[in-house]
């Protein structure tokens, strides 16, 4: 029982300490001060002081998600990550993101090459002349574009300077295109699929070494647990959906059930610095999906492709209208597995970010501390739960992304039943 009340008191305290530092934290005194004695610039320039901002449990959310150029601990302790960054009139910037000496809300004080980072994340100024080397600057604001669209800007000497965000490839689709410097850096998102990478061949290389050295015993420790999930995969997922060709493909499923459990499950731990939500980026279950759609499409046979395109035995006016319903799942089949696993592992998160707000909605973002306690009785057993509920969901979305993959890839290198029997 004393361990089950430890428990809770400290998972309130990270609650809180999670959600303050965007809200309540005494390091936003320097910076309010500071946004204060520039409140009012010439030209038109503001900053923007987030501290008096009403507090939004959605954008909060949302703010915490996202991926970033540093690993945000707590207050304005950041765990710097490497920026490689690429301007085709400037070329190549490398530095560590400490270099933009960062505070608060991800912002920094300085900006280097005429990089900045605000909100965690690496923009560029727009205009040429702003000075290159390392420069302060004051603070940042932002102002309405077109179409009802914020443009973040930085302020240096009274001035301000619009932000372009990084290039990204979604055709404006996103929101996104093509800006005037790409980032390649290494964001937690991609530290967090490396040491997942590391953690799962430390993981396996243990589990090998004890089936050398434990030859004819039988298995315990993390070794009895691995082989009970690589059989569970191999006798309930890939013999029924691949039959005798399954040794062929497990390696891939395999490698996809396990390096999609070990994102998901270090994105449970909560004192881990930034809580990475690596499968909740569009991004990775992108590729993903894509390696299963090449594995698929690839290992395709004669059949596979005949009943996408010629469907032997149907009338040829039905073809017509068959033919594209086949050739369009094709696409939708990846991505429905590149939509289900962000969705579901997104709204996790965000539902829990938003119970941990309810501290902050009924305590009037700190100004109540009878509300903040209330909210803290309500918001802590919730939680709890939900952080339950997605430690099952981080096996379910890594065990359906692996079953389906195999159901696609064991239709496409199905025989044909008529060829069976003739053989």
């Amino acid at each position: 029982m004393n361990k089950i009340l430890i428990c809770l008191f400290s998972f309130l305290l990270m609650s809180i300490a999670v959600v303050a530092q965007d809200h309540g934290d005494d390091s936003h005194g320097a910076e309010t001060e500071h946004a204060e004695e520039g409140e009012h610039h010439e030209g038109g320039c503001h900053c923007h002081d987030a501290s008096k901002d009403e507090f939004d449990p959605g954008e909060t959310a949302f703010h915490h998600i996202m991926d970033a150029n540093a690993f945000h601990v707590y207050g304005d302790i950041y765990i710097p990550l490497p920026c490689m960054l690429y301007a085709p009139e400037h070329g190549w910037s490398f530095f560590l993101s400490n270099k933009f000496e960062l505070h608060s809300h991800g912002d920094g004080h300085k900006a280097i090459d005429g990089y900045v980072m605000h909100h965690g994340e690496v923009m560029r100024v727009k205009d040429a002349s702003f000075p290159k080397g390392e420069v302060a600057v004051e603070c940042f604001g932002v102002r309405d574009g077109e179409d009802d669209k914020e443009i973040f800007q930085v302020i240096y000497k009274d001035e301000c300077y619009d932000l372009d965000k990084k290039s990204t490839w979604d055709g404006g689709m996103l929101g996104g295109g093509i800006t005037s410097y790409y980032d390649f850096s290494v964001t937690k998102n991609v530290f967090t699929m490396l040491l997942s990478l590391v953690l799962l061949f430390l993981l396996f290389r243990s589990v090998a070494k004890a089936y050398v050295t434990r030859a004819g015993k039988a298995p315990k420790g993390i070794q009895s647990l691995i082989e009970t999930i690589f059989v569970f995969i191999r006798d309930e997922v890939a013999i029924p959906f691949l039959g005798p060709k399954y040794e062929k493909y497990l390696p891939f499923l395999m490698s996809i059930f396990f390096f999609i459990l070990g994102l998901n499950l270090i994105g449970q731990i909560p004192f881990f610095p930034g809580s990475g939500n690596v499968t909740g980026n569009l991004a990775v279950t992108m590729v993903l999906a894509l390696f299963a759609f090449l594995v698929t499409n690839l290992s395709g046979n004669r059949n596979y492709w005949a009943h996408i395109f010629w469907m032997p035995g149907v009338p040829a006016w039905v073809k017509t209208i068959l033919t594209p319903v086949e050739v369009m799942g094709l696409v939708i089949k990846p991505l429905t597995l590149m939509l289900r696993l962000f969705a579901n592992i997104t709204a996790g998160h965000i539902v829990i970010i938003i119970f941990v707000s309810l501290i902050f909605v009924f305590g009037d973002a700190g100004e109540s501390i009878g509300g903040s306690i209330l909210g803290g009785f309500i918001a802590v057993p919730l939680t709890l739960f939900m952080m339950s509920i997605e430690l099952l969901v981080a096996f379910i979305q890594a065990f359906v992304f692996c079953i389906l993959t195999a159901s696609y890839i064991g239709a496409a290198i199905e025989e044909h039943h008529h060829e069976a029997e003739h053989h």
